[in-house]
């Protein structure tokens, strides 16, 4: 099972590639598929082989994390599961600033609490 789901996530990712590819980095207007690919792959700096199949997402295909990157970058489009994981960042960020003013308290309660489970006193 853990393959299938695998695949699934793969094949979202080549589909979100292969959706930037036809219509953010060489849309229709520029004419040809044929030489949307070769402007692709020039964007891209691929392979044209490489943007071909990735134009094309066989069933096959696995994008890298740099190719997925590049991708994002070229196109100004941002993968979804990369948003989920900034907006998840963002709130750690968050709840980390309002618990900023009291990490340090935090840290001597935990380090009292340790010192009395193991017997020691504070000799300051």
């Amino acid at each position: 099972m853990p393959e299938k789901a695998s695949e699934k996530r793969e094949m979202s990712v080549a589909a979100f590639c292969q959706e930037a590819l036809q219509k953010e980095i060489a849309p229709r207007s520029l004419g040809k598929v044929n030489y949307r690919i070769i402007v692709a792959a020039r964007e891209l700096r691929w392979s044209y082989t490489r943007t071909k199949d990735v134009w094309y997402a066989g069933p096959k295909i696995s994008i890298r994390g740099h190719e997925l990157r590049r991708v994002e970058d070229v196109s100004g489009l941002v993968y979804e599961a990369r948003q989920e994981v900034q907006k998840n960042d963002d709130a750690i960020d968050k709840a980390t600033a309002l618990l900023g003013g009291q990490d340090a308290h935090l840290v001597r309660s935990i380090v009292a609490a340790v010192r009395s489970v193991l017997g020691l006193r504070h000799s300051a």
